[in-house]
C-alpha cells in the first residue's frame, strides 16, 4: 500500500435483524488495526465514524417507495451517502478508504463513494447478499447489499444505490455457502462469477482466490474489496450476526488477502463489516478482522 489509509466507521445495524454489529468499528479499532498498519509501514488516519440514525428512535416498517420488503431502507440511504461521501473525499485527497461496519449495507455507500470508472468486486462472504425487496425472506437491507450495487430489482433506479461503474461481469463472489432460493436464481441469471466453498475444498483457495481476482480485473480500472467475516468460520470468528459452519480457516484467509495485496489491478477501497462483540470471545473476530485488513494492504510475515 502507497498510499495513507483512512479509516472510515460505519456503525450501522440497521440493515440487520441482530444488534450489536453497531460496534463493529470500535471493537475494531481497539483490537489495534492503526498499529497493525503502521507496524507494515503504512501510514493511517482515523476519520472517525459516520453518523447513523439510532434503531430505538425508528419503526423497521418497510419503504412504500420499494415493491416488496426492505426495512429501515430510507434510513439506509440517508447512511450510505454519507459513506460515499467520505469515501468519495478519501479518495480525492490519494488516500484509501478503509470502511470498518457496521452490518454489509454500508458495502453500498463505498462503492458508491469509488470513483473509478470501471470497478472489480471480490466479495469474500458466506452469503451472496443478492435478495431485492420481492425476494427477500427477512427485509433485512444487509441482504440486499450486493443486488442494489448491481441495480437487480427495484434498485434498478436507485441512484443512491445502483452503481452503473460495475458490470456485473466483473463480481466475483468468493466461498458461498447459505444462499436463499430469490438468490440462486438472480446468479444463475446474471454474469457475475460466484465460488462455493466446494470449489474451495475442490481446487484450494489460493486457485479459487486468483480466479475471482481475474474474473474483477478483466476491463476494471480499479477492485474493491468487500470482507464480511462469516466468510470465516465460526470457530474462527465466532463474533458474527449470522455464522454458517463450514468457512474459511484463519490461514486460508490470510493468503487470500495476501493474493488480494499482490492484485496487478488498483486495490481502490474495501470494507470489513460484520463484527458483533457481543456474540465475540475476547474480542477475537476485531482481532482477525485487523490481522486480514492488515494482510490486503500488504502486510507480510517477511
Amino acid at each position: 500500500m502507497d498510499r495513507q489509509v483512512r479509516l472510515i466507521g460505519a456503525p450501522m445495524d440497521l440493515g440487520a435483524d441482530r444488534r450489536g454489529v453497531d460496534m463493529g468499528p470500535s471493537a475494531i479499532r481497539y483490537a489495534g488495526l492503526a498499529d497493525q498498519l503502521e507496524s507494515a509501514g503504512i501510514e493511517c488516519v482515523d476519520y472517525g465514524d459516520v453518523t447513523v440514525p439510532r434503531p430505538e428512535e425508528l419503526e423497521p416498517v418497510a419503504d412504500e417507495s420499494v415493491d416488496g420488503r426492505a426495512k429501515y431502507l430510507a434510513e439506509t440511504e440517508v447512511v450510505c451517502e454519507r459513506i460515499a461521501s467520505a469515501v468519495d473525499s478519501t479518495v480525492s485527497a490519494g488516500e484509501f478508504p478503509l470502511v470498518l461496519g457496521g452490518d454489509h449495507s454500508i458495502a453500498i455507500g463505498t462503492v458508491a463513494g469509488t470513483t473509478a470508472d470501471d470497478i472489480g468486486i471480490v466479495w469474500f462472504d458466506a452469503h451472496a447478499d443478492y435478495n431485492t425487496p420481492q425476494t427477500t425472506p427477512s427485509g433485512n437491507v444487509h441482504g440486499m447489499s450486493l443486488a442494489a450495487i448491481l441495480g437487480t430489482g427495484s434498485f434498478a433506479g436507485s441512484e443512491w444505490a445502483h452503481a452503473p461503474n460495475v458490470d456485473p461481469a466483473n463480481v466475483a463472489l468468493v466461498g458461498l455457502r447459505n444462499l436463499d432460493e430469490g438468490e440462486r436464481r438472480h446468479i444463475r441469471e446474471s454474469p457475475v462469477t460466484a465460488y462455493t466453498m466446494s470449489d474451495i475444498d475442490d481446487r484450494g483457495v489460493t486457485d479459487v482466490v486468483e480466479s475471482a481476482l481475474a474474473v474483477a480485473d478483466s476491463a476494471a480500472d480499479g477492485l474493491h474489496v468487500s470482507l464480511d467475516m462469516d466468510w470465516l468460520d465460526p470457530n474462527e470468528a465466532p463474533g458474527v450476526g449470522t455464522p454458517v459452519r463450514g468457512g474459511v480457516s484463519y490461514r486460508e484467509a490470510h493468503v487470500a488477502m495476501e493474493y488480494v495485496a499482490n492484485c496487478s489491478t488498483d486495490l481502490c477501497s474495501m470494507e470489513v463489516v460484520e463484527v458483533n462483540p457481543i456474540l465475540d470471545t475476547h474480542n477475537q473476530t476485531a482481532e482477525l478482522a485487523c490481522e486480514l485488513a492488515a494482510s490486503a494492504m500488504g502486510k507480510r510475515i517477511l
